[in-house]
């Protein structure tokens, strides 16, 4: 166990709700400013180029596979000239099933209600951020993680109708019940960021490791025997690939070509994973001319910048849930073969590697964190808006 989980598990129980959400809001009020800064400069830089901003952040790229999932059900492809099969199947169900619902329950239509799950899960997603980081370090550097979360250059997307949020938010939440004691809920909520984007299988990576280490210090003795505990992290562990691996077998049995029937699914997108290859020669073509060259350098000082996060959350120590989960996450981010425009927002909810930045900015006065603070937010709203007005994120 390391020294920050030492330190973690000697806690008292975490508040309940009402206080744990009094806790919370001075962090989500400042997540909620930036945000709504971000979407007025999004909306004012649009309807200067005669765009609609909601068009933009509810109807293109995934949001549109989405909404045809939701509306449509399972079984839309696209063949393009060169043989490749782009089919629905590859996208996740929770997301189109929540739009179903909100299109059922309400007048919204799918893209609609896409928005507005994706601007709940975003609150959600900065509320669980805030408690990982408040539990494993304290309130101030939970708050200062959320606002370095709000203000990614990319930070647009956590207001698209996409499933970056919902899948943050499931797994921060799931990360906390794991660092709380709380397995069955851990599992729960595992299970479903297992059936929000594949990425998954870093949340239920984090549970088993967390489990497997808690069953070994028990078995060591240094922890008291506790029949009820044991029986919640087995039912977390078998609960928590469930929604993945549910997915991923009824693809198999839809396409007839078994359980390797998603890999299938993600060739035709000439998605997977091949150690950073791929990724590798994309940077290395930007070096053939001139000014590509310095978008290849900016690559490699942002690799180069992830790495010594990961690095330094090592030393810090954080807790070893967190570690497994970033690890994993960054890189299938890093080493995916295909969409390479897509990786700043594949390694949004890799949020702790955020934290050795915001215990820096926590250590500065608060008249001295703010104008940082309000200056990479004004960047980063600035930014978003060039984006999503431009190619956006594929």
């Amino acid at each position: 166990m390391t020294d920050l989980e030492t330190r973690t598990a000697g806690r008292p129980g975490a508040p309940g709700p009402p206080g744990a959400l009094r806790r919370a809001a001075p962090a989500l009020l400042g997540y909620a400013a930036v945000r709504a800064l971000g979407l007025l400069a999004l909306a004012l830089w649009s309807a200067a180029r005669d765009k609609s901003a909601y068009t933009l952040l509810t109807a293109r790229w995934d949001s549109l596979w989405y909404t045809r999932v939701a509306e449509l059900g399972y079984g839309y492809e696209v063949r393009l000239p060169n043989g490749d099969v782009h089919s629905n199947l590859a996208f996740f169900p929770l997301l189109p099933w929540l739009e179903r619902l909100g299109a059922a329950v309400s007048p919204l239509s799918y893209a609609d209600a896409g928005f507005v799950v994706s601007l709940l899960a975003s609150l959600a997603a900065a509320w669980g951020i805030f408690a990982v980081a408040d539990h494993v370090y304290d309130r101030r550097v939970g708050g200062c993680a959320v606002l370095l979360w709000a203000v990614l250059p990319v930070g647009v997307v956590q207001s698209m109708a996409y499933s970056e949020s919902m899948f943050t938010a499931l797994a921060a939440w799931s990360l906390y019940a794991v660092l709380t004691g709380r397995w069955v809920t851990a599992g729960f909520l595992a299970s479903l960021a297992g059936l929000t984007r594949p990425v998954g299988l870093a949340v239920t990576a984090a549970v088993w490791v967390a489990a497997v280490v808690a069953f070994t210090r028990a078995r060591d003795g240094h922890e008291g025997p506790d029949g009820r505990d044991r029986a919640r992290r087995v039912l977390g562990m078998l609960l928590a690939p469930l929604g993945a691996a549910g997915y991923v077998l009824w693809v198999g049995h839809r396409t007839g070509k078994g359980p390797l029937g998603y890999l299938d699914v993600q060739a035709g997108w000439r998605n997977g994973f091949d150690g950073g290859v791929a990724f590798a020669r994309f940077v290395a073509a930007k070096f053939t001319s001139f000014p590509a060259a310095l978008a290849g350098a900016g690559l490699l000082v942002g690799v180069a910048l992830l790495l010594w996060l990961y690095v330094v959350c090592v030393r810090q120590r954080q807790p070893l849930p967190l570690l497994v989960y970033t690890g994993i996450v960054t890189v299938l981010a890093l080493c995916a073969s295909s969409y390479f425009g897509s990786k700043p927002r594949l390694l949004l909810p890799a949020f702790p590697l955020l934290f050795p930045l915001a215990l820096g900015l926590a250590r500065l006065r608060t008249f001295r964190s703010a104008p940082v603070v309000c200056g990479v937010a004004a960047a980063s709203a600035v930014y978003g808006a060039f984006w999503l007005n431009g190619s956006g994120p594929p």
